[in-house]
This record gives C-alpha cells, structure tokens and sequence, in this order.
C-alpha cells in the first residue's frame, strides 16, 4: 500500500511526480516568438521574464529560441526593448 501525504516526511521527493521537460508542449502556441541575434542588446530581459525558461543562453549571450517548450505567450516580445524578439503567426 502506497503511504498517502501525512505519512511522508518532511523534505520528501515524491517521484511518481512529473516535470514539463518530459512533455514537449510548444505545440501549443498559435504564435512564434521569432528571435533577430543582429537586433539583441542581450539585455536578459527575455531570459528572465520567460514563464517557459525558452529562451536559450550560451555564453551569457541570448542565442535562440527553444521551441519544443515555447507555448507563444509573447512576454518576451514585449518586454523587448531592442524589438529583437517578434511574434508571427505559427504554420
């Protein structure tokens, strides 16, 4: 029998729990954030405001997008002072 919540301890990891890094949900979107490296200040601002940590950073530098976990809510496009993040409709 499988112990319920009041009989685990205190700090438990619960492993039958699951993470949206098992499930590709960028399928979701109906728009695409399109991301221009030659606009990037490399602010961060996208990086940090991104609710799907999408933004992929190499080198302390913004270089793309990831779109297996983008669901295309447009708060990096819009918190983008150098406009280098635009959404266009999703194909």
């Amino acid at each position: 029998m499988k112990e319920t919540w009041k009989e685990l301890p205190i700090g438990c990891i619960i492993e039958e729990g699951g993470t949206s890094r098992k499930f590709k949900t960028g399928d979701w979107r109906s728009e695409r954030a399109i991301f221009s490296k030659e606009k990037c200040t490399n602010c961060l601002l996208c990086y940090i405001y991104c609710p799907d940590d999408s933004i992929i950073m190499k080198n302390d530098k913004v270089v793309g997008i990831d779109y297996d976990f983008c669901k295309g809510c447009g708060i990096c496009a819009k918190i983008c002072k150098a406009k280098a993040i635009e959404m266009k409709p999703e194909r």
